[in-house]
């Protein structure tokens, strides 16, 4: 059976509706950096994710095409994640999407490594036709975070996110959201498919001890 991360690392991927303290462990993902609105069907945001998808399947696939990696198991994709930011504000306005700055990614096995994302870009582009030179290997240490599961519409998460914020600061810890550590968000529905009252999305976000 493949390995899924969603059932073997429940605590990343299945968190509470009720706010919580994790120490995220590092990971490695691919990712593609961009700006504006996601709903633009023709933006930056849809190209990012057809050519994330493009290369993490080329990944997942790799062993029918004769490409060896070593350590390599079969496993199911991970969700997609997203890092979201506002230059030059505090928070997010949700009532400018055209103004997001964003790193969209997928979470990779321990046993990917860059060459071999590298090797997954150049199969992609000649299998497909097209370009997947935007899909960069990225490594991150979130650490101390909070998180939520929130339920519902993207535009209502600042209800949760004061929830987990209010959550923080009674238990002694701080927001500590900046250049290198983001408000991030984990897809559990298909925001193009789901009945967007039953949407599933974890909400995290970096902290650290007052």
């Amino acid at each position: 059976m493949a390995f899924d991360y969603k059932k073997e690392q429940k605590a990343f991927y299945r968190p509470s509706i009720k706010p919580q303290i994790i120490d995220i462990i590092p990971m490695q993902f691919l990712s593609v950096e961009g700006t504006g609105n996601p709903n633009d069907p023709e933006g930056m945001y849809s190209e990012a994710i057809r050519q994330l998808y493009g290369v993490a399947y080329t990944l997942k696939m790799s062993y029918k095409n004769g490409y060896e990696m070593e350590g390599f198991f079969e496993y199911v994709v991970p969700p997609l994640e997203g890092f979201w930011w506002m230059e030059n504000k505090k928070g997010i306005d949700y009532a400018h999407k055209e103004e997001f700055h964003w790193i969209s990614l997928i979470r990779l096995p321990e046993f990917v490594k860059e060459k071999d994302v590298e090797w997954a870009k150049e199969q992609a582009t000649f299998k497909k036709k097209k370009d997947f030179s935007k899909v960069k290997f990225f490594t991150y240490d979130e650490g101390c975070c909070v998180q939520c599961l929130h339920l519902g519409s993207y535009d209502d998460e600042p209800q949760t996110v004061d929830k987990m914020h209010q959550y923080i600061k009674e238990q002694g810890y701080v927001l500590d959201i900046n250049d290198e550590r983001y408000h991030h968000e984990i897809y559990l529905s298909d925001g193009r498919r789901s009945d967007v009252t039953k949407m599933k999305t974890i909400i995290r976000h970096p902290i650290r001890k007052l």
